[in-house]
């Protein structure tokens, strides 16, 4: 799997740069500043957009300015279908590349009236699915759409963390409706984890990675997401040929993170990568 110089395919596009987000929280100049630096490195292949908040569309166009060359964002609308044309109306007028919406489900919205608001969207849509009864429903409306999924992970206190069994499901539902998802918040490391400073049970976006595999094939994916072993799972890794492997990142895109460089350490440390000569 390891490939000097480039990302495998397995990794490719698989962090997407959540920087000015808790528990990082960049103030935006140096997010874009350092996404440009990210996107010219060797590991840019494992690079997705950077994201930014529906609210602070406003100060990236003071960021920007005139910039020439478009900046990949992904726009996350925590106020639901409501915030669109704002935010449509907006990007129009930056020098970005839009290249996902990143939408809410208010509280007493359902499926139809979901899709009834995204139904002129034609940019890339994922919808942050609740953690309540509309979470079936929801990915049931969604297949055959085009629309992809979103998973909140975790988050700053320990009941935003869905137990192994919770997201076991999600992942499960999401594949079974044949919709493609992303996940964010709470996955700071590649493996399961407890976190030293809040004791909270981290998941690691490997252990997703591989419980996306596990629907797929059979699998019991909570007890991928229970494993804590790097060389266990990093063997397994090595193991999915190119059909499975593909299989998995059409099911689980991407995950948002602060720190793109947290990821690709770990990706090093476990030989799942290696940088070319001369780089680190």
């Amino acid at each position: 799997m390891v490939d000097v110089g480039r990302i495998p395919a397995l990794f490719a596009g698989l962090c997407d740069d959540a920087a000015v987000f808790p528990p990082g929280l960049a103030p935006l100049p140096a997010a874009v500043t350092a996404h440009d630096e990210h996107v010219s490195a060797w590991y840019a292949g494992l690079v997705g957009p950077l994201v930014v908040a529906a609210t602070a569309l406003g100060e990236l166009a003071e960021v920007l300015g005139d910039r020439e060359v478009p900046l990949p964002v992904a726009v996350t609308l925590p106020g639901g279908p409501a915030q669109l044309d704002g935010v449509l109306e907006a990007v129009a007028e930056l020098p970005v590349k839009l290249d996902a919406l990143e939408i809410a489900v208010p509280d007493g919205m359902g499926p139809d009236e979901l899709l009834a608001a995204l139904s002129g969207v034609t940019a890339p849509v994922f919808v942050e699915i609740p953690r309540d009864e509309r979470r079936v429903p929801l990915l049931t409306a969604l297949s055959g759409t085009g629309h992809r999924a979103k998973f909140r992970t975790g988050g700053v206190r320990a009941d935003l963390y869905p137990d192994e069994a919770e997201l076991a499901a999600a992942v499960r539902a999401a594949v079974e409706a044949g919709v493609p998802f992303k996940a964010t918040a709470g996955l700071h490391h590649a493996l399961r984890n407890t976190d030293p400073d809040t004791g909270f049970e981290q998941h690691g976006f490997l252990n997703l990675m591989l419980a996306t595999d596990a629907v797929l094939t059979g699998g019991d994916a909570e007890a991928v997401l229970a494993e804590r072993d790097g060389a266990v799972l990093a063997g397994r890794l090595r193991a999915l040929g190119p059909e499975r492997a593909a299989a998995v990142r059409a099911g689980f895109t991407s995950f948002g993170t602060c720190s793109i460089t947290d990821p690709l350490t770990e990706l090093a440390g476990l030989g799942l990568l290696e940088a070319p000569r001369g780089e680190a």
